[in-house]
């Protein structure tokens, strides 16, 4: 699958090579393959799914994966309405700088928690250095759900991405929390 990746130098700044994961969505039969994969790997009903390529892998499982019943979108600042107390933020360390995320405990409730806890697969398209991830992954696991009264923990289970870049160590920082589970490699 690698194959029909592009890469761009030094985007988006010097240093970096960006990993193009558009030419997936080129291409029909590519698509249909990578999201049977990735339905494969990813095992709750719960999947987070950072924007704006997250969207484009996790949506799509919706249809397609009967296990799969929510979608938990983590967005910039500014693209979540939310009520008071719900919107949760989050730094991120990512391979070019620091950011911030956000989530709402709302979003994580409308899904299918497991005994005490909601499982999640946080689903992303490119695994780098891991920072967003861990850093999604912590506070997400920090978090206490309430539901109809009763209180629920959340628990990362896996961490699936669409490429991960193996030189950057992300896994290794990740595998510290849950398994990670990578379509292709680079």
């Amino acid at each position: 699958m690698k194959e029909v990746l592009k890469y761009y130098k030094d985007f988006p700044k010097e240093g970096i090579i960006f990993v193009d994961i558009i030419p997936f969505m080129q291409n029909k039969a590519v698509f249909k393959e990578l999201m049977a994969r990735v339905g494969e790997a990813c095992t709750t009903p719960n999947i987070v799914a950072p924007e704006a390529r997250g969207f484009l892998f996790a949506a799509p499982l919706l249809a397609e994966c009967d296990h799969v019943e929510n979608i938990i979108p983590v967005r910039k600042s500014g693209k979540l309405p939310f009520a008071e107390g719900d919107l949760r933020e989050v730094l991120i360390e990512k391979e070019y700088g620091f950011d911030k995320l956000y989530y709402r405990l709302s979003d994580i409730a409308a899904g299918k928690p497991n005994g005490d806890m909601f499982e999640v697969t946080i689903l992303d398209d490119v695994l780098a250095t891991g920072g967003t991830a861990e850093g999604l992954a912590q506070s997400l696991e920090s978090m206490r759900i309430v539901v109809d009264g009763k209180e629920y923990g959340v628990k990362v289970r896996e961490f699936v991405f669409i490429v991960e870049i193996e030189e950057l160590g992300g896994a290794e920082r990740l595998r510290k929390i849950a398994p990670v589970r990578s379509i292709t490699t680079i």
